[in-house]
């Protein structure tokens, strides 16, 4: 990418992200940004399901998910995914919208918990990363780069050499991405509940390349409130020059439970939990990119509790409490 001249960087100011923060090469969307709707969704097939059943009241609460731009995750090698992506970003470019894409197949996914897997290795993940990345080419697209993978780092799950080639890995990542001039990528940084200490979080993404990125995302698959997100991003950010940060606001209606049950109950499919803000790109704070629903509402975290399914499967009855809580 050509670096841009003084003047069309001035004026790249008054879009979506002020310059702060974000790679002096990279435009900005525009303020009205209307962000993609996958019709292929579980929860649209849910409320299709339920309106032939006769469960209208049922159907029109989850279509308040199934009618929301949420994300659309990576997670594996499958074959196919590649192209998976390639008609996701032209579907959503021929509604002049932008889709949210989740990468998520970093080695060691996850320390082995409900959403064990990734990469075999690293040349594996290299190569799937260069293969989705072509994929979105130079349509737009929003891009959330490995969840929990930095803060997982700091939690100490991995040895000191997979760590660093962790780092290296997600730096290399946010530079294929950050080589499309439409596509901006968020690394994921955590959530407030999570690694408290703000400059180890800052030091971490350092390592992980948030200089080359548009910005870091907040709450992915959390409960935390918009409120304590924003807080925590800022204090990040201003440790970060003013970078830019997005929040997932999919399940935050109700803010994070206040118990934690089983050892893992207070993220994993925590019962009373609701819909939070509707995602937009008007956040009404200047760092703040967009909220978003990066976590699918409906899909379940892992298999903890009674009648959970396993990590990413659809889960109809959690979905209809997350609308009508």
């Amino acid at each position: 990418m050509g670096v841009r001249s003084a003047a069309l960087a001035v004026a790249a100011c008054t879009g979506l992200a002020a310059c702060a923060g974000s790679p002096p090469d990279r435009a900005p969307a525009p303020s009205a940004e209307q962000l993609y709707v996958d019709p292929s969704g579980a929860a649209a097939a849910q409320v299709r399901a339920w309106e032939a059943e006769g469960r209208t009241a049922d159907a029109a609460a989850v279509r308040r998910i199934a009618d929301a731009p949420t994300a659309v995750w990576f997670a594996d090698a499958a074959p196919g995914f590649a192209e998976r992506a390639r008609g996701l970003v032209a579907a959503a470019a021929a509604a002049g919208r932008t889709p949210v894409l989740v990468a998520y197949y970093v080695p060691e996914r996850d320390c082995g918990g409900h959403s064990g897997g990734g990469a075999p290795d690293a040349a594996a993940y290299r190569d799937w990363i260069a293969q989705l990345a072509a994929a979105v080419g130079g349509s737009p697209a929003l891009v959330v780069l490995e969840p929990d993978a930095v803060t997982h780092v700091l939690q100490g799950c991995l040895s000191e050499e997979a760590a660093a080639q962790r780092y290296a890995l997600l730096g290399e990542a946010v530079r294929a991405f950050g080589r499309k001039p439409a596509v901006r990528v968020y690394l994921d940084g955590g959530n407030p509940g999570w690694v408290k200490d703000v400059d180890r979080v800052v030091e971490a993404l350092r390592r992980a390349g948030i200089a080359d990125a548009d910005g870091f995302s907040l709450n992915v698959a959390n409960f935390e409130t918009t409120e304590a997100n924003i807080g925590y991003g800022t204090a990040i950010s201003d440790r970060l020059g003013g970078t830019h940060f997005v929040i997932d606001t999919s399940r935050n209606g109700n803010g994070p439970a206040t118990t934690d049950g089983d050892g893992d109950g207070h993220w994993c499919n925590p019962p009373g939990r609701a819909l939070g803000p509707a995602p937009t790109t008007r956040t009404g704070h200047e760092r703040v990119d967009a909220y978003l629903w990066v976590k699918r509402p409906g899909e379940s975290d892992g298999a903890c509790g009674a009648g959970a399914p396993q990590a990413g499967q659809w889960w109809p009855e959690y979905a209809l409490g997350l609308a009508t809580n």
